[in-house]
């Protein structure tokens, strides 16, 4: 009896940690007209701790890091784009709705957290270049992470996050090449 109760408990104890990463599912850069247009998505669910604090009024950051370097014989790898886009996800407690806002761009609404989910998962392609960025005839090496940004969180919080793996949901660096047109 014991032996089925530890491997129970052994079972539960690794669902819980792989509940707290994010899987890069898709990935891929193609060139417009305007630029490089970066199109993602991703695999996650949040943990109860995460849900709980969005629905008492505790947004939640989350952001996408994407680097593009380019191999140098002689030096160290140049890195020639390095941006980040940062999605806000929040919860209104008077109108029962989530709020995800894009760095720069509108605020959306939804009425349910799986709706306001998608939005993360699934981003918009994003234009992470403009088309004289990068040089025709190279391959760069892309580099790609999505995480939840502790540090944009309420100070007490942040202390909090440290402290408690519940917190830590990031994914690892998915990497792909990319050869300019």
């Amino acid at each position: 009896m014991q032996r089925v109760l530890l491997a129970l408990a052994l079972l539960f104890c690794q669902t819980c940690i792989q509940a707290a990463e994010i899987d890069v599912t898709h990935a891929s850069l193609e060139a417009t007209d305007d630029g490089y247009r970066l199109s993602t998505s991703y695999a996650f669910e949040l943990n109860r701790s995460l849900e709980d604090a969005l629905v008492r009024g505790v947004p939640l950051y989350f952001t996408t890091d994407v680097q593009l370097t380019r191999r140098r014989w002689y030096w160290f790898d140049e890195v020639s784009i390095s941006v980040s886009r940062t999605v806000r996800l929040s919860y209104n407690v008077l109108t029962r709705q989530y709020h995800a806002s894009t760095s720069g761009q509108l605020q959306q609404s939804f009425s349910s957290l799986e709706d306001a989910m998608s939005l993360i998962r699934r981003p918009p392609r994003w234009n992470i270049a403009d088309k004289n960025t990068l040089k025709s005839g190279d391959i760069y090496n892309v580099g790609l992470r999505m995480r939840l940004d502790v540090a944009q969180l309420p100070k007490p919080f942040q202390i909090n996050a440290l402290n408690n793996s519940d917190w830590r949901l990031s994914s690892d660096w998915k990497e792909f090449t990319f050869k300019v047109e």
